[in-house]
């Protein structure tokens, strides 16, 4: 799928509160080897090189537009395109962190131990992911993709919930680290503009839906989901619209 970094960054600033918030949980004094995962436009990344400057940081994404655009954001970094989920470092790591990326990999069993097992002795695996699956903004994907001319296209690509419940990570993790905290934070996003919680998934996890559609149907779908969209998060008084929004965050001492 295309990533679109102008779009992407148009709603900067709540985008990056939840990536402060997870840095700022991190307990590293001196890290040598960092790794950001999902790195995007590289704005996350320059905050971790603002933090550890004496460690060498590899910003890792699979999206050719995005790392187009990172070096600018953070000079200094290295820059890898790589999946995910077959990526190995070299060695191992200091820190491995990743922001709102790992929800949209799989098999989260396996992919959870294995970066565990990518860390030093005493390195730690910091991540966030969306757990909004239950919100209307993620549902009336789902509903809008299976109601229309596009409904046999789209169905395969729809994704119920791919982030799990707190007490799996736990399960998953509490034995391979020697300290963990899970937790989740729902935000209240207010947004600016004309029915703005679209803007936002087209540059997430309406994406692969769009690209999948051709030049007509495309724009039919994202009206249709504009129009449900409209009646689920109408403006306020102000003009402004709320957008609450649930993170699940983990941070893994090995």
């Amino acid at each position: 799928m295309a990533w679109d970094p102008a779009q992407y960054l148009a709603f900067d600033a709540p985008r990056l509160e939840p990536a402060i918030d997870l840095l700022n949980r991190i307990h590293l004094d001196a890290p040598e080897i960092i790794y950001d995962l999902g790195c995007g436009p590289g704005t996350v990344t320059r905050m971790l090189r603002e933090r550890w400057p004496e460690a060498r940081v590899t910003g890792l994404d699979n999206s050719p537009e995005m790392l187009a655009q990172a070096p600018r954001n953070c000079p200094g970094a290295i820059w890898w395109e790589a999946d995910i989920a077959t990526w190995e470092p070299s060695g191992p790591a200091d820190l491995i962190y990743s922001n709102a990326a790992l929800q949209w990999l799989s098999d989260h069993e396996t992919l959870f131990p294995r970066l565990l097992g990518a860390l030093a002795p005493g390195g730690v695996l910091a991540v966030q992911m969306p757990r909004n699956h239950q919100s209307p903004s993620w549902t009336l994907i789902a509903e809008t993709a299976q109601d229309g001319p596009w409904a046999e296209r789209l169905r395969p690509l729809v994704r119920r919930s791919p982030v799990g419940v707190t007490a799996y990570y736990y399960d998953l993790l509490a034995a391979h680290t020697s300290a963990l905290s899970i937790w989740e934070t729902e935000y209240l996003h207010v947004l600016e503009g004309d029915n703005p919680v679209v803007a936002w998934t087209r540059s997430t996890a309406l994406r692969p839906l769009l690209d999948a559609l051709d030049g007509e149907q495309a724009p039919a779908f994202e009206a249709a989901y504009a129009e449900r969209i409209r009646a689920a998060y109408p403006p306020r008084a102000d003009g402004r619209t709320l957008f609450p929004f649930r993170r699940l965050f983990i941070t893994a001492v090995v």
